[in-house]
């Protein structure tokens, strides 16, 4: 189940201690401050069994070493079965706090309070959790939907520009993928003078509705669900490879490759330049020439979705169109070094 609220702290409140249980606020270092600290008083104020459970912000911390280290917060207190783990955070802190629910105790309840643009629209919804290692992201996990996600738009007013940009890469992904009319609406959004405030509930539930509808038919991956990873192939290595590019901003490199790549498989240029130009328009990075580095191509070579010295490569053959195609993990790596020795063609 899946709530869209803006504004709504005190039903929030008042959702949680409905649970009855004992609650475990896991947040990182940052969101602790805003947000973790003033919700767990407010539990506690009102009689409830709140803890909050925090870890340094950052990628680098989505790690086993940060799993153990909030694992050990609960136990010492005496986590039991019938609680609730609460991932108040951004794509990080949820995934985190998914592996930790699904590991603590061989499985707890868990419910998704996202506070970033890219965790409400994407990580939130799924049930995909992990822990990153040093040969790649996300290697370490499990497929562990929570009880419910809890939606706020308000805690958007609150982002950095960079990371409210970060979260529209998603947001564009899914409208490639499965709502053409949403990419009018992204449009506009890009036009608005602050984004923040023109991202309404209605906006973010457009944005999961394509997530959740693919999501619903395959959970376990085995089939549809393969298309959201739309720019996430060579994102992926790109983010693994690099010290600065948020999620986000990957992905939107990641998209601009598969852009291209699906032009030669019937998507019109003009649609690919469209796309590129919004995310463009939306403030993310658009040369994924400049970021493509012998490492980075390392990283695509361990991807965790290849299948023996196959990928499966997600490309439009139009906009609200995926296909898949089956290529070989060194021909998408030599595809890749080529492109880049071309001039952008959009």
């Amino acid at each position: 189940m899946v709530e869209f609220r803006r504004g709504a702290e005190g039903e929030l409140v008042e959702r949680l201690l409905a649970e009855g249980r004992r609650l475990w606020v896991v947040s990182d270092s940052t969101v602790a401050h805003l947000y973790g600290g003033p919700l767990v008083g407010a539990l506690q104020a009102r009689g409830g069994d709140a803890h909050l459970v925090s870890f340094p912000a950052g990628e680098r911390h989505k790690t086993l070493r940060a799993l153990d280290a909030v694992a050990w917060q609960c136990l010492q207190v005496g986590a039991s079965r019938e609680d609730l783990v609460v991932a108040l955070g951004g794509g990080v802190t949820g995934d985190l706090a998914g592996l930790l629910a699904a590991t603590l105790l061989r499985g707890v309840r868990w419910a998704q309070v996202p506070t970033t643009l890219l965790a409400q629209v994407d990580s939130s919804v799924g049930g995909k959790v992990a822990v990153n290692h040093a040969l790649g992201k996300n290697l370490l996990g499990a497929f562990y939907p929570p009880e419910w996600a809890w939606l706020d738009a308000a805690y958007l007013d609150t982002l950095p520009p960079r990371q409210l940009a970060a979260g529209c890469a998603e947001l564009v992904k899914h409208a490639l993928l499965g709502d053409v009319a949403l990419l009018e609406d992204l449009e506009a959004l890009a036009r608005a003078p602050r984004v923040a405030s023109a991202l309404s509930p209605s906006l973010l539930r457009r944005g999961v509705a394509v997530k959740a509808a693919v999501v619903s038919r395959d959970e376990r991956e085995r089939g549809e669900r393969v298309t959201l990873n739309l720019g996430h192939t060579l994102g992926h290595a790109l983010e693994a490879a690099s010290r600065d590019l948020l999620h986000g901003e990957a992905v939107a490199l990641g998209l601009c490759f598969a852009l291209e790549r699906s032009v030669a498989r019937g998507l019109p240029p003009a649609d690919a330049a469209r796309a590129v130009a919004l995310l463009r328009a939306l403030g993310l990075p658009t040369d994924w020439r400049a970021a493509l580095s012998a490492e980075s191509l390392d990283f695509l070579r361990r991807d965790k979705k290849r299948s023996g010295e196959q990928l499966t490569f997600v490309v439009l053959t139009a906009l609200g169109a995926p296909a898949l195609e089956r290529v070989g993990v060194e021909d998408l790596c030599d595809a890749a070094r080529a492109a880049a020795l071309r001039p952008p063609p959009f």
